[in-house]
């Protein structure tokens, strides 16, 4: 039942009104990653009233997430509590009337579909373009809306991919790009309010979505630089391809394992091996620099040696790489997401 003095002031906004808050009440969103993006989103949503938010991250909380994180305290990095779970007990108190279910869990290709299940929309929280190409396959394939967006340093940028009614992301971005080519959250660092003005976009198109009014969903790609101030909105109301592999061809090579990379744990050695879907050709001169002042560092022209967090790193110039430290896939694949990006 909707509480008319909780949502009081959003109500008054004609355009979402009682009606649209009802159906804001009987929505269900599944929120991909819940760091910087995702804990934004869920606390934007859970306050709106979304009635079903499903929020699905691998990791636990640290003290360096505290900075742009903000559904997690001191006490849940004490407790080393899964973000997930951390996320659903905050967000339960936030607003009592929804329901939050959490899942500590690796999306892939393998469970992305059963977790899609029932959704009206899929939030982009996460920290890599694997997982947003797979989540893209997912969509169109099922054909549910989701919204991209992606923070490095002060720079952002957001897209609403609605299914066979404008671009996909391959239409504008065929492949993912090379790991080690674009910065990370920690090669490059992030500004906070960057990330609240990438998810008041995201949340905000979410609105639109979730109260049916698709027509009004803008139709371009924001893309922002908040310490220079600049931002601009490219339209992409005729992007899309007709041949794009997935939304023209019905071409879902993600969702069904072809592009998942191998991480598989060594037998007899403490360490995992990373394996890429296909053979890259990195830039070790290039990736060392950005490596150069968040641990410890040596290369020649065949591979990288890196170690910080109390794991080491061999990354070798087709993309492969030895995490050292480590008999968890889960744990070896943060590494390389957070030092080369894939």
């Amino acid at each position: 039942m909707i509480s008319l003095e909780r949502y009081a002031k959003q109500i008054r906004f004609a355009p979402i009104g009682e009606e649209g808050q009802k159906k804001l009440e009987q929505a269900k969103v599944l929120i991909a990653g819940m760091g910087a993006l995702g804990t934004h989103l869920a606390n934007g949503l859970a306050r709106s009233g979304v009635g079903f938010l499903k929020v699905i991250d691998r990791d636990f909380v640290e003290l360096s997430n505290l900075q742009r994180q903000v559904l997690y305290d001191e006490e849940d990095v004490k407790a080393l509590l899964p973000k997930a779970i951390a996320a659903q007990r905050k967000l339960q108190k936030i607003n009592s009337q929804i329901t939050v279910k959490a899942e500590v869990l690796d999306l892939s290709w393998s469970n992305l579909q059963q977790q899609v299940e029932g959704m009206d929309l899929i939030l982009d929280g996460s920290d890599n373009f694997e997982l947003r190409f797979l989540i893209n396959d997912c969509a169109i394939k099922e054909g549910v809306p989701w919204i991209y967006a992606g923070v490095t340093g002060s720079q952002g940028m957001a897209m609403v991919i609605q299914p066979q009614q404008g671009p996909c992301l391959r239409c504008i971005m065929p492949k993912p790009p090379t790991p080690g080519v674009m910065p990370t959250c920690d090669t490059a660092g992030v500004l906070g309010p960057t990330v609240q003005m990438v998810t008041a976009f995201q949340t905000v198109e979410a609105l639109k979505i979730l109260t049916g009014q698709k027509d009004q969903v803008c139709q371009g790609l924001l893309t922002l630089d908040l310490w220079s101030a600049r931002y601009d909105m490219l339209d992409m109301a005729q992007a899309r391809r007709s041949n794009c592999p997935t939304c023209g061809n019905g071409e879902f090579p993600y969702l069904e394992g072809k592009e998942e990379m191998q991480v598989t744990p060594v037998c007899g050695s403490n360490s995992v091996q990373i394996n890429p879907a296909q053979q890259k050709s990195l830039n070790l001169k290039e990736l060392g620099k950005r490596l150069s002042t968040l641990g410890e560092l040596q290369q020649n022209p065949y591979l990288l040696k890196f170690i910080a967090d109390g794991q080491e790193m061999v990354l070798f110039t087709d993309g492969r790489a030895m995490i050292k430290g480590t008999q968890d896939p889960v744990k070896a694949k943060s590494f390389y997401s957070r030092y080369v990006g894939f």
